[in-house]
């Protein structure tokens, strides 16, 4: 099979400036760190001497409970709740729109700031669930197989539009728990994957502070076991992650010599493989991490072969890891197939011999075109006239 070659930009080739609030407007609370969320109560008035107790008042009623209304705020007086809602705003994305898979699988469509958009996809299994999150507008490293990828980056997201596709979903699952109820220990939310449309590492002042929101401990109390980061391999940003974010680490590696992921994953031209595995090596150090997920997309006849199975066991040796060996999501027009299940299977064989972990990946939500690489394809799509799309098909 012949690979193509990518024509768009392999790094980051856009400045997001900070959108804040117009002259006199009220500032959005959701997002802001505990540092960010004092240093802004004190700004709008609050005595400095009040402020941390003012802080977690504010932060449980925003995290814990989900409240978006500063009327209900009940253990503030009537006074400061004025004064918050004179200079702040509780504000998260807009559904759009929601599409259950027959899976279970829930994909929503939100829109935020500038009317952009971004899709969020949850997933339940047994004992969990998974939900992945969006990071940027649009993509731009055009890695071939995803389709996510042949979408123009737009812009970055910032901490409240990351943070808020969490407290959406736990809207629609009526996962926040009811004031006066017996404690629920469930968690329908138990982990988030940053595996959503964009590259997280583009943007990581941005995801660094969201993820802070989302496990801090008297919130949305995810751990940072339960948050993995998925990155096609920015190299600098790899060492802050850990020092910085300590959360899991996931590699979109999908190729085992250069030539194939120079291709597959373009970014591999400025960072190639040994370069990204040098960096790798030192991450379950620098983060406490027990162990890094290689992720694995299966093409046909491109790097299903044995041979890959073995280079890609010596490429990773000395590395924690386990291998997520994924079956290619195939969308209309996709230069690629899915490998036959028996060639994954005895690939998944060599790995688990070597001694690791080698899980195939059920597809999910393919019937809603929520799988890996398919987020907001399918919307762009409907969107479309005939013309566009027999034209972008060569028709």
């Amino acid at each position: 099979m012949t690979l193509q070659t990518p024509t768009a930009p392999i790094t980051q080739d856009v400045l997001t400036l900070p959108r804040k609030a117009a002259e006199g407007g009220r500032r959005n609370l959701i997002g802001l760190t505990r540092e960010q969320l004092r240093a802004a109560l004190i700004a709008a008035g609050t005595p400095e001497r009040q402020a941390k107790m003012r802080e977690g008042q504010v932060w449980q009623w925003l995290y814990h409970w989900g409240l978006r209304d500063f009327k209900g705020m009940t253990n503030l007086a009537k006074d400061y709740r004025a004064l918050l809602e004179a200079h702040f705003t509780i504000e998260l994305p807009e559904i759009v729109s929601k599409q259950v898979s027959a899976d279970g699988t829930r994909k929503y469509l939100l829109r935020i700031n500038g009317g952009h958009e971004v899709e969020t996809v949850y997933i339940p299994e047994e004992g969990r669930g998974t939900l992945c999150i969006s990071s940027q507008v649009g993509c731009t490293l055009t890695c071939s197989f995803c389709h996510t990828g042949t979408q123009k980056l737009v812009r970055n997201l910032n901490p409240a539009e990351i943070v808020g596709q969490v407290m959406i979903a736990r809207d629609d699952l009526g996962e926040w728990p009811e004031q006066g109820a017996p404690k629920n220990e469930t968690r329908l939310i138990s982990n988030v994957v940053l595996m959503g449309m964009g590259e997280p590492l583009y943007n990581f002042d941005n995801v660094r502070d969201a993820m802070k929101v989302v496990m801090d401990n008297e919130g949305l109390t995810l751990s940072r076991r339960r948050i993995t980061l998925s990155t096609s391999g920015i190299v600098p940003e790899i060492a802050r992650t850990a020092e910085e974010i300590g959360c899991l680490l996931a590699v979109s590696f999908h190729a085992t010599t250069d030539a194939v992921r120079d291709t597959l994953v373009p970014v591999n031209k400025k960072w190639n493989i040994a370069t990204l595995l040098e960096a790798l090596r030192e991450y379950p150090r620098l983060s406490n991490s027990e162990r890094i997920t290689f992720e694995y997309v299966m093409l046909k006849g491109v790097n299903d072969s044995d041979e890959d199975a073995r280079r890609l066991v010596q490429l990773i040796k000395g590395i924690p890891a386990k291998i997520n060996l994924i079956p290619f999501n195939e969308w209309p027009g996709a230069p690629y197939e899915r490998s036959d299940w028996a060639r994954i299977e005895a690939f998944a064989d060599i790995i688990f011999k070597a001694g690791y972990a080698s899980p195939i990946r059920t597809p999910r939500g393919e019937d809603i075109m929520a799988a890996c690489g398919q987020l907001k394809s399918a919307t762009e799509r409907e969107r479309k006239s005939r013309a566009q799309i027999a034209a972008e098909a060569g028709v």
